[in-house]
């Protein structure tokens, strides 16, 4: 399914597969970025079930001799990482939720509804785009502790809702190309204006929405700065503080370590997984209004 829909975008904007041996050249290449992006994760999985035998011997191998769980025991016996998964789970899952809601509603407002002073708004949230990161990271800070939000939950989240102006740029590109009649049958109707964007326009934005989930899930989930500046207690630690602890305090046990990598990696995949279909859909559908 995948290689027909890169098939199909590549058509679309020009480039024909007219012999097997084209084929055969894309279908190696495409296997060769596979296995350049997969041989980490399988190291990493490898040395997590290997003993400290296996892991010290020369030349490494991806065979493994004597598998062994007890990595994965040691890592969550000795802390509480199913405490810190969900901690992380909650945090990005929610900034998720939120920011998918609320950048696609914006992208309508600004794509289909002209009200003073909407282009001027949204050209300020695209120059917020230009803005780095870390330069809100003292005020963030400031702001939080003023209101006492210094190690809970509302520190971790409310903030980083903020951070949305990519999703609201995506969005309202996305939602521009869908037709007015569309909305103008909708409105002669009696849709009011969020039954549109309830009925109209969320169908027709799955993949966008997928692909804003995807990321912004993403980088929640990875994020390490703002948790490191907002929590300094164990029991409110995200996964990315836990894998640095877990560096710090067992470093030599590779393939505890290893297991905690792996564990923290398997959430990221299953969100992918779960979103692929939609976002190679917009991947195909992008190629068609090229």
């Amino acid at each position: 399914m995948v290689m027909t829909d890169i098939e199909t975008g590549l058509r679309r904007e020009g480039f024909v597969i007219k012999t097997p041996i084209c084929r055969l050249l894309i279908y190696l290449f495409l296997i060769a970025g596979a296995l350049t992006m997969a041989l980490p994760y399988l190291w990493m999985f490898v040395t997590s079930i290997k003993p400290l035998s296996e892991i010290q011997s020369y030349p490494p191998s991806f065979v493994v001799k004597n598998p062994t769980l007890k990595p994965y025991r040691d890592l969550f016996r000795m802390i509480p990482m199913v405490r810190y998964l969900l901690n992380s789970l909650f945090v990005a899952g929610s900034i998720t939720l939120f920011n998918v809601f609320a950048t696609s509603l914006a992208g309508f407002a600004f794509a289909k509804h002209k009200f003073w002073g909407r282009d001027q708004l949204f050209f300020i949230f695209l120059g917020s785009l230009m803005i780095p990161w870390q330069v809100n990271i003292i005020p963030g800070f400031i702001i939080v502790k003023n209101l006492g939000w210094l190690n809970t939950y509302r520190g971790l989240i409310i903030p980083s809702m903020a951070w949305c102006a990519f999703g609201i740029f995506l969005s309202r590109q996305y939602i521009y190309s869908i037709p007015d009649d569309l909305i103008d049958a909708a409105k002669i109707d009696g849709c009011s204006e969020f039954t549109i964007y309830r009925k109209v326009i969320l169908p027709l934005i799955k993949p966008v929405l997928a692909t804003l989930a995807i990321f912004t899930f993403l980088q929640q989930w990875n994020n390490f700065v703002w948790p490191l500046v907002i929590i300094h207690t164990s029991s409110m630690r995200t996964v990315p503080l836990a894998l640095s602890v877990l560096a710090g305090q067992f470093g030599s046990n590779f393939a505890m370590v290893m297991a905690g990598a792996v564990i923290a990696t398997l959430p990221m995949l299953v969100v992918y997984l779960l979103f692929q279909k939609y976002v190679i859909q917009g991947i195909a559908m992008t190629g068609l209004e090229g």
